[in-house]
């Protein structure tokens, strides 16, 4: 292994367990290097291997002066799946995150798991050039794996998405969480149909959070949101995205779960102009669900979480029932829980409105957060009662 020299502000930070490498902590410029030994002032502290990508320049994988070999990876693989055993052993759920990264182990690579099949997400393009070990290591930690696919989630000339080896998966694959089905697409872009993050909010609208009420779904995806909430008995959902293509996936999830369409309303329009529209029409629902991209682009307008996810909250109480309920979410990771939550009430304050934190929600457990990394626990959604 090269050994590379690092800052002491990494090295402090290293000996407090945080795994990710920033540029500005190495002495010389960062290349794309596999495992190296990382120093500080030639005193070992950790291994690992650089490579760049939105969080940062590479990843700390061992604490041990060791090479993260075949058995040290399969070792990480196998843990992974043995505490993901309740989720294998639940017959109303079979997709879910089986490996999540730097809280599993091992930075910059992802494995998704869809009724036996499985999605492996790469982050950048070190981890890649490992591809082979870290497949090998998979396999042999789970060889109940029919298919794997992989999606490139870093700047390359490969295609978004692939299928790699074994069986190939059913299109659509139909997989299963807390009772509720979905259509799943494992090589279609860098989507699959459903983000598996999201499973306990889903949850709770499947188990009746929203029964007898009206929904609106706001940049709604495939619409998995509003399929939870109908099979929880909802009255009536709309789902509003930007994206075309929205309409017959959304369609798809209803018919998969036997839920008829006359209920469900699917709208392909930009969510701030459905708002004028919404209030145009003096239209208002009982339970709105606000969960946009952390940064989005189109003709009319740029949106970002951190400058305009206000201006969601408040256009949302112009069209949301006396005692509605508002569910706020973001997976913004450049936004911790304190800033989100500020944001989010300041903006029902500049609204006048009187307003109950009723349920919050974080990474659910299989989305593995490593200690002493709190960015790592991305998502954020705050369930509010609004008079």
């Amino acid at each position: 292994m090269q050994t590379v020299e690092i800052k002491s502000q990494l090295a402090k930070r290293i000996l407090k367990g945080y795994p990710l490498i920033h540029k500005e902590d190495l002495t010389g410029k960062p290349a794309v290097t596999s495992w190296v030994r990382l120093t500080h002032q030639g005193k070992f502290l950790a291994v690992g291997y650089l490579a760049p990508q939105n969080k940062g320049a590479g990843w700390v994988v061992s604490f041990q002066d060791q090479v993260p070999d075949h058995s040290f990876l399969t070792a990480l693989f196998t843990e992974a799946a043995s505490k993901r055993s309740a989720y294998f052993s639940d017959e109303t759920t079979t997709a879910f995150r089986l490996f999540n990264g730097e809280g599993d182990g091992l930075g910059g690579v992802t494995v998704d798991y869809y009724e036996n099949f499985v999605v492996v997400s790469w982050y950048n393009e070190g981890i890649y050039q490992l591809k082979e070990a870290v497949l090998k290591a998979l396999k042999a930690a789970c060889p109940f794996i029919k298919g794997i696919y992989e999606k490139h989630r870093f700047e390359t000339t490969l295609p978004e998405s692939r299928f790699v080896e074994g069986e190939v998966a059913p299109e659509p694959l139909i997989v299963k969480e807390n009772g509720v089905q979905y259509a799943t697409y494992l090589d279609d872009g860098l989507m699959t149909g459903i983000f598996l993050d999201q499973k306990e909010v889903r949850g709770r609208l499947a188990e009746g959070m929203a029964a007898g009420k009206s929904v609106l779904n706001l940049f709604s995806y495939t619409g998995a949101f509003s399929v939870a909430a109908a099979i929880g008995g909802a009255e009536a959902t709309t789902s509003v995205d930007l994206a075309k293509r929205s309409l017959p996936k959304t369609q798809e999830q209803f018919m998969v779960n036997g839920l008829p369409l006359e209920q469900q309303k699917i709208i392909v329009m930009d969510v701030f102009e459905y708002f004028k529209y919404a209030k145009r029409k003096e239209l208002s629902y009982d339970v709105i669900v606000l969960d946009p991209p952390s940064f989005a682009r189109n003709k009319k307008r740029v949106f970002s979480v951190a400058k305009n996810y206000g201006d969601l909250v408040e256009a949302s109480l112009d069209i949301l029932t006396a005692g509605g309920t508002l569910i706020a979410s973001t997976n913004a990771a450049n936004i911790n829980m304190t800033k989100y939550q500020q944001m989010v009430e300041d903006s029902l304050t500049a609204k006048g409105a009187d307003y109950h934190l009723e349920e919050v929600f974080r990474l659910p457990g299989d989305f593995a957060v490593w200690p002493g990394f709190a960015e790592g626990n991305y998502l954020k959604v705050l369930v509010y009662t609004i008079n």
